[in-house]
């Protein structure tokens, strides 16, 4: 039988290999193994709802010793809900943004932390080109709320990240994080978070290209912003509609999934209301579960898109199956 024949027939054996040289066929040597590359590729999943394309850009991870802070609860209970899906904290979390293409607009929600986290996070750049689209593109970005690991992300340097886009964010966030009043009075510690939110906006507000809005508001076709005040003064959830599909972006309406889906009635100390943060994220709960959408949030882990079901007393999490688009 000719060596061909051997390969496709699935009859070539080591035994063969063994006497391949005394026909002639020189050996294949063997090679050191290669040197371990340990880096990731720059964050992007796309998919469709009806004609809304839907990429989601990772900014990258952050380690949160959520043991610490998380509320309303106790770090036994935390360890052994993380036990049950094989984490521990602190648990490496991620920091995602959604790009939606509605065909006439190109609207970004959340534009990640930029160089406000550290080198583990401020990845958006470089997955948003990656994915096939340059920041000069986006239309308009939507804040779901002003902390540093959603807005970072719009500025470079001094300079707007996005120079032809329009920032839109709940009125109760801006008045409250751009307040020189709120700065001063501010504890120290606390002080931080202000102070950047000024920075960063400021090349928005100077090129008059921040937009504020108040409460339940459509924004653009398709692309409504829903009040859902708590977790800052005005944190707000986006829901996106094309073609009978729905798909709700929670922001930080929650962030630990083996904990919080559980139990929902857990809460995180970043939140400036805590009662106010758990009643929304019980609320938006029940009708996801419900009416079956699919939902998306900033601390899920990447692509962080699905479905919730409700489960005992507290709700499971479906993730998005994996459906390549062609």
């Amino acid at each position: 039988m000719q060596l061909k024949s051997l390969l496709r027939s699935g009859l070539f054996s080591s035994s063969i290999l063994a006497g391949v040289a005394v026909f002639g066929i020189p050996a294949i040597s063997a090679h050191a193994a290669a040197p371990m590359v340990k880096t990731s590729a720059p964050g992007f999943y796309r998919s469709m709802l009806g004609d809304f394309e839907i990429t989601v850009l990772s900014d990258g991870v952050v380690p949160l010793p959520v043991d610490k802070l998380l509320t309303n609860t106790t770090p036994e209970k935390v360890g052994k809900a993380l036990s049950k899906y094989h984490l521990q904290s602190p648990v490496v979390t991620s920091v995602n943004a959604y790009l939606i293409n509605t065909g006439n607009k190109l609207v970004l929600i959340d534009s990640g932390a930029g160089v406000f986290f550290g080198p583990t996070l401020g990845k958006l750049q470089a997955s948003l080109k990656a994915s096939g689209y340059l920041p000069e593109q986006i239309d308009e970005i939507y804040i779901t709320h002003m902390h540093t690991d959603h807005i970072g992300g719009l500025v470079d340097g001094d300079k707007a990240a996005f120079p032809n886009a329009i920032v839109r964010v709940d009125q109760h966030d801006t008045d409250y994080w751009l307040s020189q009043a709120n700065l001063d009075k501010a504890p120290a510690d606390a002080k931080g978070s202000f102070e950047k939110a000024i920075a960063i906006l400021k090349p928005y507000v100077q090129a008059g290209k921040l937009k504020s809005f108040e409460g339940d508001t459509e924004l653009v076709p398709g692309i409504k912003a829903v009040a859902s005040h708590g977790h800052t003064p005005g944190h707000s959830i986006y829901k996106v509609e094309s073609k009978g599909q729905t798909l709700v972006l929670w922001g930080d309406l929650m962030h630990v999934a083996a904990v919080q889906f559980e139990n929902p009635a857990v809460t995180i100390q970043f939140d400036s209301d805590s009662k106010a943060a758990y009643a929304q994220r019980q609320k938006a709960y029940a009708d996801a579960a419900q009416h079956s959408y699919q939902v998306g949030s900033a601390h899920l882990s990447f692509p962080g898109l699905g479905y919730i079901r409700k489960e005992g007393k507290g709700y499971a999490w479906m993730p998005l199956n994996y459906v390549p688009l062609p």
